[in-house]
Formats: structure tokens, C-alpha cells, sequence
């Protein structure tokens, strides 16, 4: 597997390369010399420890032969086996995952498609099935749909969520699948503590054409933002940036159409497919 210019931050491969730099160390061998010990090159080792490349079974049962660890880095490496399809996520984005089940607000805006959490498993594997290997989409599939627990769940956060329309009129997978995902962007959206808006193509140019956007709010008053473009996410903590795209939310939503406006914009869609 190639090499990433971004480490890895999923536990299990910080796990693994935690515990190789460790059993390196203690055995007082260098990474060049651990790597013509076992034939492999100094990159290669050094990105396993530097997490920019995932390690290979055959690896894993090398280090455990060297180092005499009893299988150790092989049940490391099953635990990332199991949880690959965790790897092809977005720099930043396992660290969001945990602060949006927290979150008690949720502010996104989405320019392209409908966010993960409103998609419905037949618009979510088409998508997942564009853009991952095979192998992947089952695990990333349900990794997305459980991501929803934190709407029926005792914690549920208020949500504003604002579509461009294009992302209404961009036909994903089939009009059967585009039609049970509108229906289902009107069911969330009868909820009271749910916003659904959309900014129609009337508009024009906006300040939401940037990119799709997330803000998270706390019970504590603190607050995140996370922004994701061609497969690269940022997380982003510092209060002066997350409070720039509160303020880019607000002007977004002030392009929107209305709340009921906007139901009559996804039943008239509806009925066009």
C-alpha cells in the first residue's frame, strides 16, 4: 500500500506502531538495522512507525519471529484488519465522530450530496460504492447508518442542516433511491429539534460553494467545526475559526429558503421523479 502524506490516526494502527517503536527501542536496534534484519526497506519501516503506511500480516508475523513477542503484532494486525475500513476516512474525521456523538447543536451545510447523517442505506452505499473498494463499503456502510443512533438516543442534538439544491437534483443511484431519500429528508425533518433547509439554484454563486462544513456546539458552551474537500477533512478547535463558519453558516442560511418553502421545493422534486 502506498505510503500517505497524513499518519493514520485510528487506535489500532497507533497501537501497532506505538508497540514497534517500543520493542525497537528496548531491543537497541535502529530502524535501518531492524530493516535489513528482516529484509525489508528503511521507508517502509519508518512509515509503520510514523503511521503513514499500513503494516502487512507478513510484517506483523516478522516482528513477532524477531522479537520473539508470542504473536503479539499479528493480533495487532488482525485488529486492523478488522477495522480497515476505518483507514480510508478522511484525516481529522475518526476525531469529529466522537465530539458529533457528544454534540448537543449541529449546524452543516452541503453543497454536493446529502450529508452522511441524513442519507438513507441505499443512497449511502451508492455512494460509498463510487468511491471505495468493494471490500470496504459493508464496514463503512454501517460505521455511517450507525452514526444516526444520535437522533433516537436520550441525548439528541438540535440540528439545522441547509442543502444546495443541486444536491435535490443530482441523481444518485437510481430515481427509486432518489425518491426514498427526499422522503426521508421530509421525515427528519418533522421533527422539532430537526431544520431542514435548502438554497435554491436561483441564488446563484454563495458563500456555501467553498465546501461542505459542519459546526458542532457543546453543552459547555465550546464549540468545533470540521470542513472536508476532495477527500481531506480538517478538524478545527481554535474558537476564532470555528466562530468564521458560524458566521459563513448564518450568511448561507440567509440565502435559504424558509422551512416550508423548502418541504414544498423536496415534495415538488418528489413528485418530478
Amino acid at each position: 500500500m502506498p505510503a500517505r502524506t497524513e499518519p493514520y490516526d485510528i487506535p489500532t494502527v497507533i497501537t501497532f506502531a506505538n508497540e514497534l517503536e517500543a520493542w525497537r527501542t528496548e531491543a537497541g536496534t535502529t530502524k535501518t538495522g531492524l530493516s535489513e534484519a528482516l529484509g525489508y526497506t528503511d521507508s517502509y519501516v519508518g512509515q509503520i512507525e510514523l503511521r503513514k503506511n499500513l503494516p502487512s500480516q507478513k510484517f506483523a508475523e516478522d516482528l513477532d519471529t524477531y522479537f520473539k513477542t508470542n504473536g503479539l503484532f499479528l493480533r495487532l494486525w488482525r485488529h486492523i484488519d478488522e477495522t480497515r475500513h476505518l483507514s480510508t476516512m478522511p484525516p481529522g474525521f475518526p476525531q469529529y465522530l466522537d465530539y458529533e456523538s457528544r454534540a448537543a447543536t449541529l449546524r452543516n451545510f452541503s453543497p454536493n450530496l446529502v450529508n452522511g447523517l441524513l442519507q438513507t442505506e441505499s443512497y449511502a452505499r451508492t455512494v460509498l460504492g463510487a468511491n471505495e473498494a468493494p471490500d470496504n463499503v459493508e464496514g463503512l456502510l454501517q460505521e455511517r447508518m450507525k452514526r444516526q443512533d444520535v437522533f433516537t438516543d436520550g441525548n439528541r442534538p438540535r440540528t439545522w442542516f441547509i442543502l444546495d439544491e443541486a444536491v435535490l437534483r443530482r441523481l444518485i443511484g437510481s430515481r427509486e433511491i432518489m425518491r426514498e431519500q427526499l422522503m426521508h429528508l421530509l421525515e427528519f425533518g418533522e421533527r422539532p429539534t430537526n431544520m431542514v433547509q435548502i438554497v435554491p439554484l436561483s441564488v446563484g454563486y454563495h458563500e456555501g460553494l467553498a465546501g461542505t462544513f459542519t459546526v458542532l456546539g457543546f453543552q459547555d458552551g465550546t464549540s468545533v467545526a470540521y470542513t472536508e474537500s476532495a477527500g481531506e477533512g480538517v478538524l478545527i478547535n481554535q474558537p476564532s475559526r470555528v466562530a468564521m463558519h458560524l458566521v459563513q453558516f448564518d450568511l448561507i442560511r440567509g440565502h435559504a429558503l424558509h422551512i416550508e418553502e423548502s418541504r414544498a421545493l423536496i415534495k415538488t422534486l418528489m413528485e418530478e421523479l
